[in-house]
């Protein structure tokens, strides 16, 4: 190893041990014995530009690792990036800019939000897929617009993760040939050795997948991870795994051992370190000036790629000024003018129908004015309506294709989605049922967390499902949904409430879930009724009492505003003044004024709420004395109007339970 390579690799293992043992908290492990692999992807190969880290046509790097998040802050510091030496010494403090795993869009030059395991293995997917989506739509002979690669470190803990086995078939599959991840194979995990548990043959594995697959068996041999990853660049059909033979805590005292996982060395086996690697016991957070000015070349030579792509773009916008403008507001995110004009109304003669069909429709429409629009389903499109008419399917030999047949994996899916958007240039969608979002959980937390752009589409979303019985039925999900803070959770009662929520979703920054019927649903009257604009508050005085002022407010969401609207129908000819209340989003409504919430929910009169789902939550709108209808049990297997009847989705349930509301004096109700 050249004196050079030596110094810079041992200023990322010290800036990195340095940080983690100021805070007292973090993984020293990976850093020591990962560096020279991350040294040499980002001093030879990674192509990207410090002063401006969102730089278009830049490689993508993700430490899928997350936990090893002190050495990529010590590779962003030295690199240029805006991530001062004082940010490392306050890692994992309370304002620092270094989080103890990485966090998109608070630390510059972090394209992903990592630590959940395998989340970032599958993020790199998507960031894949979208580049070379986008590869194929704009590119001309002479005009690589989009070129370039994405990047990760996964350690064995990321491949241990079912997520990542979904999205490694899933890249396989669809040859992403400029996907190119280096394996940190240490042979530990937090516990103890990995063969306690996993003993597979994670090469042999991969192949299976159909990625190109490499050995390097000394992580320090820095000649044969170059050569490694030059083959990997120059296999173009095939996702590459490099499995680099690390050793965790490399020159500490316990290196090799569970105990250099994840908590700080400490300063007798820290100086022991040092003196192994010969690097100064002092000062800390030492960056030496041979390797300060090696590793800011990479500012320099950022620069002059970033300029000589903004000039190769100038030259395309001469070319091709109508694909160049297409390019611009693609990569800008700004939708297209008129890209809504063709959304259909729907009108109560036409009939009852889904919501999910209802979402079909909105995608024929959409599908010719959004270009960037792009998504697929976890192999149930036939269900969840989810095709883009028009549109080939995206494959290994079709990258311009819009349409996605993820296969039966939820969970790499939504990641996959989140890689896609986190890409930039695409707004992804996904769609299976509401009772599987369980299996994406990870990622739609994850969605939420980084504020990606994406929409889930989540169909058969109540017990009125029927036949598939309890296992299909979604009941807590909807409860389960909500509670993730920046989702936005859109159940629209009808067809037109499904095209003002798909509006809304693509208006809107950050991720959607729009849940739909599998049944048909009366059609509301948009002529009669203001849905668009309720929708967009997410919640609105769908019909009104007869008199001024109502005795009682009925609240609910998606199928059961029908159901709502019978009951209010049913209690007015008794002479109680009911009103009905659409609520297909919280999250929106509670962003609403007070003022506008309690003209919808007047205070002091009478709640029920009415969804098939279980009724916590629901409490904090019904307000003390109020009700609520819904589903705290599991559902049963039965046409789906047998089991709304049975589990008290009626309108005599919803009339019996008012009646007796209305007969006990009220104690009011919070808006």
């Amino acid at each position: 190893m050249a004196d050079m390579d030596s110094t810079c690799i041992n200023t990322l293992r010290f800036l990195s041990v340095d940080a983690v043992e100021k805070a007292k908290s973090g993984h020293p492990g990976l850093p020591l014995g990962a560096a020279p692999m991350a040294y040499v992807l980002w001093d030879r190969f990674l192509r990207h530009n410090p002063r401006d880290p969102h730089w278009y046509n830049r490689d993508r790097f993700v430490l899928s690792a997350g936990h090893g998040s002190a050495l990529l802050y010590s590779l962003l510091h030295v690199t240029g990036y805006d991530l001062p030496i004082e940010e490392l010494q306050r890692f994992r403090q309370w304002g620092s800019r270094t989080p103890g795993h990485p966090e998109y869009g608070h630390t510059p030059g972090v394209e992903a939000t990592t630590g959940p395991l395998g989340q970032g293995f599958a993020m790199g997917v998507g960031m894949a897929i979208a580049e070379r989506h986008l590869a194929a739509t704009f590119n001309e002979e002479g005009f690589p617009l989009v070129d370039h690669y994405t990047y990760a470190i996964v350690s064995d803990g990321d491949l241990m993760e079912g997520i990542s086995s979904e999205a490694a078939s899933l890249a396989g599959t669809l040859g992403l040939g400029k996907l190119i991840y280096l394996y940190d194979d240490n042979h530990i995990s937090l516990e103890g050795p990995t063969e306690w548990a996993f003993t597979e043959d994670v090469a042999a594995r991969f192949v299976a997948y159909g990625w190109h697959v490499q050995k390097v068996p000394n992580g320090n041999d820095l000649p044969a991870i170059e050569a490694a990853i030059r083959a990997a660049q120059a296999e173009t059909a095939h996702p590459s795994l490099i499995c680099v033979r690390t050793h965790i805590g490399y020159g500490s005292p316990v290196q090799d051992t569970r105990e250099a996982h994840g908590e700080p060395l400490g300063p007798v086996n820290l100086r022991a370190t040092k003196e192994k690697l010969d690097w100064p016991l002092e000062p800390t957070f030492l960056v030496p000036t041979l390797a300060r000015t090696h590793f800011g070349e990479a500012v320099a030579r950022g620069a002059t790629w970033q300029k000589e792509w903004e000039a190769l773009r100038e030259r395309f916008r001469i070319a091709y000024p109508g694909k160049a403008a297409a390019f611009d507001g693609q990569i800008a995110g700004t939708l297209p003018p008129r890209w809504n004009a063709t959304l259909p109304t729907f009108v109560p003669t036409g009939g009852p129908m889904a919501t999910r069909d209802a979402s079909q429709k909105a995608l024929d429409a959409l599908a010719p004015t959004l270009p960037a629009l792009i998504g697929g389903a976890a192999d149930l499109s036939p269900s969840t309506k989810t095709l883009l008419p028009g549109s080939p399917d995206y494959s290994s030999v079709e990258a311009t294709g819009r349409n996605f047949h993820f296969g039966v994996r939820e969970h790499a899916m939504v990641a996959a989605l989140n890689g896609m958007a986190l890409h930039g240039g695409l707004l992804p969608y996904g769609g299976t049922f509401l009772i599987f979002s369980d299996y994406a959980r990870g990622a739609l937390r994850l969605a939420a967390l980084q504020q990606t752009h994406v929409i889930l589409v989540f169909t058969h979303d109540s017990i009125g499902m029927g036949e598939d019985g309890p296992t299909h039925q979604p009941v807590e999900q909807l409860l389960s949904l909500r509670a993730i803070p920046g989702l936005n959770v859109l159940r629209p009662a009808d067809a037109n409430e499904t095209i003002a929520a798909w509006r809304l979703a693509i208006e809107r920054s950050g991720p959607s879930a729009l849940v739909f019927s599998r049944q048909k649903l009366p059609i509301l009257d948009a002529d009669r009724y203001p849905i668009a604009a309720g929708v967009r508050r997410g919640g609105y005085i769908l019909s009104e009492a007869a008199s001024v002022p109502p005795q009682l407010v009925l609240i609910a969401t998606g199928s059961e505003v029908s159901l709502a609207l019978a009951a209010q129908e049913r209690l007015s000819g008794t002479g109680v003044p009911v009103r009905v209340v659409s609520l297909p989003s919280w999250h929106l409504y509670d962003e609403q004024p007070r003022s506008y919430r309690e003209s919808v929910l007047p205070p002091g009169v009478p709640r029920i709420s009415i969804e098939a789902a279980v009724t916590l939550g629901w409490e904090r709108y019904v307000g003390e004395g109020g009700a609520s209808i819904g589903v705290d049990r599991f559902g049963a297997s039965a046409p789906g109007p047998i089991v709304q009847k049975e589990l008290g989705l009626t309108v005599e349930h919803v009339v019996e339970v008012a009646t007796r509301l209305l007969s006990v004096p009220s104690k009011g109700a919070r808006p």
